[in-house]
C-alpha cells in the first residue's frame, strides 16, 4: 500500500466507516422493529417489510452475516488507518491512528447509526433488507459455516437453538394496550381493558342477588299480575309460584303486554309464553359465560350455587356494561344513592353496596375475594354480627359501623388511611 496516494487511501477509509456505520446500524434496526406492526406492514404487501421478516426468522443468520462484514470492514479500516498513520507520523503514528479511528468508530460507526436506527428503525431496516438479502445470497456458504460452528459450541454447554414465539400473555397484552398512549381513544382503552378483565371476575360478583330479584308471581291475582307487567321497569321477568325459590320461567314483557291487551287474556293464555329456565353455576367466569349466552341463545340466566338453591340472576346486558359501562343509568348518580361524603372528610357508605362498584367508582382497593357488599366483607371479616361504633381495620381502610339493622349491617363510615382515623379519635 505504499504506492497507493494517501488521498485514495482517506477515500477507502470513509467508505469503510460508512459501511461499518451501515451494518451496525442496520443491525439494531432489524432489531428494534415493531414485531406486531411489521407483520401488518407485511400483510399490506410492503416489499421491504416483508424482506425484513424473512431475515428476522432466522436470527442467527441474519446476525452472524452482519457480523461477519462488520468485523471485515473494521479490520480493513484499521489496516488502512494503519497504512496511513505511518505515511504521516512514521512509527508513532501507530498509536496516533488507532487513537482516532477508534473515536470516530465510535462515534461514526457505532453511536451515531445505532441511535438513528433505534429512532427510526423501518427507515433504515427496510431498504438495509434489500441489502443484506443479497449479501445473504451471495455468501449463504460462509454464513451456514460459521452458524454451524456457534450453534456446536452452543449445543455443548446445553444452550439448544429455541423457536422464537411471538404470543402474547393478556398481561403483555394489558400493558400494551395501556402504553397505546392517543393511538387508542381513553374509552377504548378501557374496553378492551375491561374485556381481558372478564376471566378474572365471576357471575356472582355481578350478579343481582336473589333478595333483589324482581319477579312475577304467577299465584298473584290477575289484577295484581296485569298492574304488575304494565308497569314493570324490566324487558323479562323471572316466574315464579308463592317464592322466588320456585321460579319455573321467564316471561318476555313485550309478548305479556300483547296477551294482557288480547280479548283472551287469562294466566293460562300467558303460561303459554313462558320461556324454560336457564341455570349457571355461580363460579362461571364472565368471559365463558357471554360466549355461553351467544351459544344457548340466551339474554337471561338463574344463577344458582353448588347445592342448586338460587343465588340470583344475572343479564346479558350485565355483562356487556362490565365492558363498555352503564348503558341507561349513570353509574355516579346511582353510587351517590349509598356513598354520601361527610364534611369533616369521612365517607358514609351503605352497607349493601357494591364492593366492585365502589373500587371502581371511589378508586379504592377493598378485598372482593369473597364478600361482594360492604355488609358482607365486614361480616365475613368479624365472624359475628358487630354492634355499633365498632371500628376495623381492612387493607389499610378503617371502617367504623355507624348503625345495624336487624342482622344486616345498614351503614358504615370508610376512611382510606388508618392514619386518619386515629388522629379523629384522639381528637
Amino acid at each position: 500500500m505504499n504506492d497507493i496516494p494517501i488521498s485514495i487511501l482517506f477515500s477507502v477509509l470513509g467508505v469503510l466507516i460508512l459501511l461499518s456505520g451501515f451494518f451496525s446500524g442496520s443491525e439494531t434496526a432489524l432489531v428494534s422493529l415493531n414485531r406486531y406492526r411489521l407483520k401488518h406492514l407485511v400483510h399490506s404487501g410492503n416489499k421491504g417489510a416483508k424482506l425484513a421478516s424473512d431475515l428476522l426468522e432466522r436470527p442467527d443468520r441474519l446476525f452472524g452475516l452482519i457480523l461477519i462484514f462488520n468485523n471485515f470492514v473494521n479490520i480493513f479500516a484499521s489496516a488502512i488507518a494503519t497504512v496511513i498513520g505511518l505515511k504521516l507520523f512514521g512509527e508513532s503514528g501507530i498509536a496516533i491512528a488507532t487513537g482516532i479511528l477508534t473515536f470516530v468508530i465510535l462515534i461514526f460507526s457505532e453511536v451515531t447509526p445505532k441511535t438513528y436506527a433505534a429512532q427510526y428503525p423501518e427507515q433504515l431496516a427496510f431498504p438495509a433488507a434489500y441489502i443484506l438479502r443479497l449479501l445473504m445470497w451471495l455468501f449463504y456458504p460462509l454464513v451456514y459455516f460459521i452458524n454451524t460452528i456457534t450453534n456446536g459450541i452452543l449445543r455443548l454447554f446445553g444452550i439448544n437453538k429455541a423457536t422464537q414465539n411471538d404470543s402474547l400473555s393478556p398481561e403483555e397484552l394489558r400493558t400494551i394496550v395501556n402504553e397505546t398512549g392517543s393511538l387508542i381513544p381513553a374509552k377504548h382503552q378501557k374496553m378492551l381493558l375491561n374485556i381481558l378483565d372478564l376471566e378474572a371476575v365471576k357471575v356472582e360478583d355481578i350478579m343481582i342477588s336473589r333478595n333483589e330479584i324482581v319477579g312475577l308471581d304467577i299465584s298473584e291475582s290477575w289484577d295484581d299480575i296485569i298492574d304488575q307487567l304494565t308497569h314493570s321497569l324490566h324487558t323479562r321477568l323471572p316466574v315464579y309460584e308463592n317464592d322466588i325459590d320456585h321460579i319455573f320461567g321467564i316471561i318476555h314483557l313485550r309478548k305479556a303486554l300483547a296477551i294482557v291487551s288480547s280479548q283472551n287474556a287469562s294466566k293460562d293464555e300467558l303460561k303459554k309464553i313462558i320461556a324454560p329456565c336457564y341455570f349457571i353455576p355461580e363460579a362461571t367466569p364472565l368471559n365463558k359465560q357471554l360466549l355461553n349466552f351467544q351459544k344457548n341463545k340466551r339474554r337471561t340466566a338463574l344463577v344458582v350455587d353448588e347445592y342448586g338453591d338460587i343465588q340470583g340472576i344475572v343479564t346479558l346486558e350485565d355483562i356487556l356494561e362490565e365492558i363498555v359501562g352503564e348503558f341507561t343509568t349513570d353509574p355516579a348518580d346511582t353510587l351517590m344513592k349509598e356513598v354520601h361524603h361527610q364534611e369533616d372528610g369521612t365517607i358514609l357508605v351503605d352497607g349493601s353496596a357494591n364492593i366492585r362498584d365502589l373500587n371502581r367508582m371511589m378508586n379504592w382497593h377493598l378485598p372482593t375475594n369473597n364478600a361482594k357488599t360492604i355488609n358482607g366483607l365486614l361480616l365475613e371479616f368479624l365472624e359475628s354480627i358487630p354492634e355499633p361504633g365498632t371500628s376495623v381495620l381492612i387493607d389499610n381502610y378503617a371502617i367504623e359501623i355507624k348503625q345495624i339493622m336487624g342482622n344486616t349491617i345498614k351503614t358504615v363510615i370508610i376512611l382510606e388511611n388508618a392514619v386518619d382515623l386515629s388522629s379523629r379519635d384522639s381528637s
